[in-house]
């Protein structure tokens, strides 16, 4: 299994930096698009499409409408704002589970909720591209959602006893978030010392980072809650070692457009 992880990452690490970080406009857009279809192939099947064509056929459904999205920027941040609204109600769905799935047990709620996840995570990078730094707040998502992961699991292995959300994610517990949100804060700390932040500006940083790296978790959470409603450890097993694409971006998913929006309504980029 280590091996198969190792060699893994070691073929999709440069790809993946370099789909990020080297391709700008429609080449970035339809990197991104290929990964968010990916995900969306997995997710048809946690929603509960057992038929390859079905599967297919909803990544398809996907493609359309992210290539819709990119002919219409107007809707970029409408997206956004669906977006902070689904991870409030999903943050509400995650703590009341399983009592909560009987409103979202159905097919088409379970596929609409892909969409709401998917969508405007790649509308979220889009975005990033487009807005000065965009590389740099690419990283800064990334960076901020990594840290708190490994501080997260470090402080939860050594001091973990509360458990997070035990109906969902047995494994997460309270101490695990708050070292992560540590660690993201530190994180965030150290940039602003190097940028030469005033006070205020440090003080908005900070409870932006906070906000971010807190959504993440329930983006963690609400792919864990839908594999466990459906009987499944991974989202599929493209990734050798590593599960599927979801496994791997479940926390960007939500991360990303709370980052998006946070930073538009701060005035950092035009939509």
């Amino acid at each position: 299994m280590l091996k198969q992880r190792i060699i893994t990452a070691l073929v999709l690490l440069p790809i993946a930096l370099g789909g990020f970080f080297l391709l700008d406009g429609a080449a970035f857009a339809l990197f991104i698009g290929v990964v968010v279809s990916l995900g969306a192939w997995e997710w048809a099947r946690l929603a509960g499409l057992s038929r390859q064509t079905l599967r297919v056929a909803y990544a398809g459904v996907v493609a359309a409408l992210l290539f819709g999205l990119y002919q219409l920027p107007l809707l970029a941040p409408w997206l956004l704002l669906l977006a902070v609204a689904w991870w409030v109600l999903a943050t509400v769905l995650v703590l009341g589970y399983p009592a909560s799935s009987r409103h979202w047990a159905g097919l088409p709620a379970k596929l609409s909720i892909g969409l709401l996840i998917l969508l405007p995570a790649w509308q979220g990078l889009v975005l990033f591209k487009q807005w000065p730094e965009a590389n740099g707040l690419i990283l800064a998502v990334m960076v901020l959602v990594w840290g708190a992961d490994i501080g997260a699991y470090f402080t939860g292995k050594a001091f973990g006893k509360r458990k997070l959300a035990p109906q969902v994610s047995p494994g997460k517990s309270w101490e695990g978030v708050a070292g992560g949100l540590f660690a993201s804060l530190l994180i965030t700390t150290a940039v602003g010392l190097y940028r030469g932040w005033s006070v205020s500006e440090w003080l908005l940083v900070l409870a932006g980072a906070a906000l971010v790296v807190s959504i993440s978790v329930v983006g963690d959470l609400t792919e864990s809650m839908f594999k466990r409603q459906a009987g499944l450890k991974d989202s599929s097993n493209l990734l050798p070692g590593h599960g599927g694409v979801l496994d791997r971006i479940d926390s960007l998913t939500a991360a990303i457009p709370m980052f998006a929006a946070l930073l538009w309504l701060a005035g950092w980029g035009a939509l």
